[in-house]
């Protein structure tokens, strides 16, 4: 019999023994990561964000665990329920605060359900799933989101009646693999040769721009460089309409864990002009948050993708995932991969009209991952 916990924090929980239970080292789902985020003031109630963390113990020990918070909007998720919302609201219902199993502010795939890797996971993984499902209907909620799932997490999420089923989602992002290139060139040479003279002519737009660009890991930055990097993100979240929720205290936190966080800049002379900010484990890179302060063409694409991929391969990195959405990824040799999440909705009726919405949108996703995979950007069938 496992003893379930929910806790307003995680440091409320053990940061060994919470790392311990990732399938893989995926660093946004790591003790470290998300105390960063509520240490720093990321996390508010204000802000539509609450913790609930979940844990499963047995005899004191934490056995099983997700990551969980209390929503008050559904901004920050990158899977998009606004219009449930308002549905269910028109409805004469309360569709906030809801729950959901994901990481803040960040859509990329990875563990949600903390339950190790051995002949105990799938039970384990259940528990956490039927877990977060009853205690949305304790807490009288509207429903609980699973977010940007790994497909090995997904067997957890079948109904063990009728009237407690989840629904599917699917979406699409675009990433890049790495099929063992020595060096760019050898990536370029595997692309078609309209898509290799497109990122020739953006790269020498950058150059010809006299910025110099550099790589860097944050741990080797100063505070002033920190400051002028995190300035750099807010004045662009705050261009585009957008609350740029993550703090300076926080960029700095992420600097101080090792070689975690990668950044390629653009300066000119001393002073920052632009920035891509990376997240990075030991084989994949995630491109997380950009930000400049002049308009230089090909300077987005420059930082945020082709010194990315130069950096996965130079150390010899299996995958580069840039970010949601962007169709202008795939010209730049990032291909569709599927993303997955799941959603309970307590209210029988709300969640048969949304089952009918999925239903319909399903196919229209399918369909354009597969208009996507025809016009891959490789020359060579087998690097599709």
């Amino acid at each position: 019999m496992h003893d379930t916990r929910f806790h307003a924090a995680i440091a409320e929980l053990p940061a060994a023994e919470w790392d311990a239970l990732r399938a893989d080292a995926n660093p946004f789902v790591s003790h470290a990561f998300l105390a960063a985020l509520e240490q720093n003031g990321c996390i508010l109630p204000d802000w539509g964000w609450q913790a609930r963390h979940l844990g499963l113990y047995e005899d004191g020990r934490l056995v099983a665990a997700a990551p969980l918070y209390l929503k008050g909007n559904s901004h920050g998720e990158f899977v998009f329920d606004f219009s449930w919302a308002s549905a269910w609201q028109r409805a004469g219902g309360e569709y906030y605060p809801k729950l959901l199993n994901a990481v803040p502010y960040s859509p990329v795939p990875g563990p949600r359900l903390l339950a190790g890797n051995d002949a105990r996971t799938a039970l384990l993984q259940r528990t956490l799933v039927e877990a977060m499902r009853a205690e949305a209907e304790r807490l009288g909620l509207s429903s609980v989101h699973a977010n940007f799932l790994q497909e090995a997490e997904l067997a957890a999420f079948g109904a063990a009646a009728p009237d407690q089923a989840w629904l599917a989602r699917s979406d699409v992002q675009f990433h890049w693999h790495n099929r063992g290139y020595r060096h760019f060139p050898d990536f370029l040479a595997a692309l078609n040769h309209k898509k290799r003279k497109n990122i020739l002519r953006e790269r020498s737009q950058v150059e010809a721009c006299g910025l110099a660009i550099e790589w860097r890991s944050g741990d080797t930055l100063s505070d002033d460089e920190w400051q002028q990097i995190h300035a750099l993100y807010a004045a662009t979240f705050d261009m585009k309409g957008n609350h740029a929720a993550l703090t300076a205290r926080f960029f700095r936190q992420l600097g101080e864990l090792g070689r975690m966080t990668q950044l390629a800049l653009a300066r000119d002379g001393k002073t920052i002009i632009a920035m891509a900010l990376f997240v990075q484990s030991d084989s994949v890179l995630y491109g997380r948050y950009w930000g400049a302060s002049m308009d230089v063409p090909g300077l987005h694409f420059e930082l945020c993708y082709y010194q990315g991929i130069e950096h996965a391969i130079a150390h010899r990195l299996a995958r580069f995932e840039p970010g949601a959405q962007g169709e202008h990824k795939l010209a730049r040799g990032f291909l569709p991969v599927r993303t997955h999440s799941r959603h309970y909705l307590v209210n029988k009726d709300f969640r048969a009209a949304v089952a009918r919405a999925l239903a319909h949108e399903a196919p229209a996703v399918d369909a354009y991952a597969a208009e996507l995979q025809d016009h891959s950007p490789y020359a060579n069938h087998a690097e599709r």
